[in-house]
């Protein structure tokens, strides 16, 4: 193995080689890559103790001993608070950078005060400008809306922009008081003095960049559309730029393969050419309610940031909930696979958290290193346990007649399955 990076107080494992980019940027992945990961908080290191036995077991399945992951703790949240006194150490972002792909569990972030969102800082120090999260029902799993197989849609929500960017004052900071007395003096707006200020940016360079790859994601898919998610109506120079600018791209840059709904209704009488991507546009709150009612119409959407954190979560309850729902944020150059929920401490150290989420991340994880064997594997067993109605409590509990297993019994039935 190389060792060229220094750490200060991790040890790379002693076999396996890094992962590495060729001159026109696409992955060179040997048979035995480093793969960095992060326990996470709260259940995180459950989840990942049994996300990790899956895919071991997998890869055995579908490479024979030919391939195979090293793993490479790296630190981040409480942990790397114990180690290193502080959240988010150099070490973490140095293999981050030397190593190009992670996967790691859920990180706390305090409301209000204390620290800034890791999972922020993550996507901005890496340029991870795409949160991909797809959505879809295995079934058997429990499910409050009546038709749950209908949906599977991938959210593309851009990562790095927006009111995420966390560009605000405190009410009763000088700096607040600056800008309320200069919207007043220089453009006339009055903005209550109590009044606490955050700044909204949508760019169109970062549209632009999003909307290419997910409309390049429909077109390696052979997918039928993509919806664009936008209050373009209110905030016309932030979401409404999204939204023009998203068409944009679509138009000039993919012309042959993509239509929007308006010729297809107005032109095509309904009928959409065949091998064609639809290009539609949906406000927020309506494509909030249109994912409820009629998923199967919609199979790509882009989002700005706030509205596609917001529609994931959505998605997610109606496929039994974010315990279900993988989620990976990737950029040009680097990428980190994550469980998309949070820590859930209140159960945290119990050995009954859904590790679903973060293996079906792996599973992402592994289809982007072109490995999609080993993830087909995971995703059929998971299917094949599920139907037999084995389930960890949070599902078992709304499931007549299931076996509730343990984190660690789910994981090794997911084995079984395989």
């Amino acid at each position: 193995m190389e060792n060229v990076i220094q750490f200060f107080k991790l040890t790379p494992p002693s076999e396996g080689e890094r992962i590495v980019r060729d001159q026109d940027g696409v992955l060179a992945v040997p048979d035995n890559p480093i793969i960095p990961f992060m326990n996470g908080d709260g259940v995180g290191a459950e989840i990942m103790a049994a996300t990790q036995l899956v895919v071991d077991e997998a890869m055995k399945k579908a490479f024979d001993e030919t391939k195979k992951i090293s793993w490479f703790q790296i630190y981040a949240g409480s942990e790397a608070k114990d180690l290193y006194d502080e959240y988010l150490p150099q070490d973490t972002t140095a293999a981050i950078q030397y190593y190009l792909i992670g996967i790691k569990g859920p990180l706390t972030t305090p409301t209000g005060g204390g620290i800034r969102s890791l999972n922020y800082t993550f996507r901005n120090t890496f340029d991870l400008y795409a949160c991909i999260r797809p959505c879809f029902y295995i079934p058997g799993t429990p499910s409050p809306a009546r038709y749950p197989e209908h949906m599977n849609i991938v959210i593309f929500r851009e990562n790095t922009e927006d009111v995420y960017n966390g560009i605000e004052w405190d009410a009763s900071s000088d700096d607040a008081r600056k800008l309320r007395a200069f919207m007043k003096d220089e453009l006339g707006i009055d903005i209550s003095d109590d009044a606490g200020i955050g700044l909204k940016e949508i760019s169109e360079s970062k549209t632009k960049r999003l909307v290419r790859v997910a409309i390049k994601h429909a077109i390696e898919n052979d997918l039928p559309s993509v919806t664009i998610m936008h209050k373009g109506n209110i905030m016309k120079y932030t979401e409404g730029n999204f939204n023009k600018w998203a068409y944009e791209v679509a138009s000039e840059e993919f012309g042959d393969k993509t239509i929007t709904e308006k010729e297809v209704r107005e032109k095509l009488g309904g009928h959409p050419p065949e091998g064609m991507i639809v290009m539609k546009d949906r406000i927020a709150d309506n494509m909030l309610y249109q994912v409820l009612i009629q998923p199967e119409e919609y199979s790509v959407i882009v989002a700005p940031n706030l509205n596609g954190d917001y529609l994931s979560d959505v998605c997610a309850s109606q496929i039994g909930g974010l315990g279900m729902a993988p989620s990976a944020n990737i950029g040009d150059d680097y990428a980190m696979f994550e469980a998309a929920h949070g820590t859930a401490p209140d159960i945290a150290g119990q050995n009954m958290a859904n590790p679903t989420s973060l293996i079906l991340s792996a599973c992402m994880m592994l289809e982007y290193i072109k490995w999609p064997e080993a993830a087909a594997i995971i995703k059929n067993a998971i299917m094949g346990t599920i139907k037999k109605g084995f389930l960890t409590s949070d599902l078992a509990r709304l499931m007549k007649g299931s076996t509730s297993l343990s984190t660690t019994d789910y994981a090794q039935k997911i084995v079984e399955n395989m």
